[in-house]
């Protein structure tokens, strides 16, 4: 019984990371790949659950406990390696102070291309800019560390960018 638990617990962690992974590979636009990933982790979900609703029922909760354990285990383990070896692209807005040339230029000095927007609000009288970057995902941490030299408490959102066409990446 308590093989069968560990077996089921262990499965459902890589069936997940797998659907985990599909998830992002779908969203990326890399069809194939997903479809190939799906493949397994249907394969695996099956043998799974089988194994769970066909087997010994002397502890139904056990069994229970197993599967959902090793569903949020995998969750967590296949959000930990999209986010280390799936790579893609991320757009970077930092709301600054108008004119910052010395901030600018250093982010245009370590590579990366940006475009600056001035914006405007009624309520606040701060001339201020957007500066928008687009990089990869590993290169994210170094433009806000970049950024947060110069301004310890900017507005900075991140988005992931479904794809790019022309434009200045690092």
């Amino acid at each position: 019984m308590i093989l069968t638990c560990i077996g089921i617990f262990f499965a459902r962690i890589l069936d997940v990371t797998f659907g985990t992974l599909r998830t992002v590979y779908t969203v990326k636009g890399k069809q194939f790949i997903a479809a190939f990933i799906a493949f397994i982790e249907v394969l695996i979900w099956f043998v799974v659950a089988r194994q769970a609703l066909c087997g010994p029922l002397k502890h139904p909760v056990l069994i229970a406990i197993s599967y959902s354990a090793g569903y949020a285990t995998g969750t967590m383990i296949g959000t930990i390696i999209s986010n280390l070896f799936v790579n893609g692209f991320v757009m970077l807005q930092a709301i600054i102070k108008k004119d910052d040339k010395k901030l600018i230029k250093e982010i245009r000095n370590a590579g990366y291309g940006l475009s600056i927007v001035p914006l405007k609000h009624e309520l606040d009288e701060t001339a201020k800019e957007m500066l928008i970057i687009e990089t990869n995902k590993k290169n994210s941490k170094n433009v806000i560390d970049i950024i947060k030299t110069s301004y310890p408490d900017a507005f900075i959102m991140i988005n992931e960018t479904k794809a790019i066409h022309n434009g200045l990446l690092k």
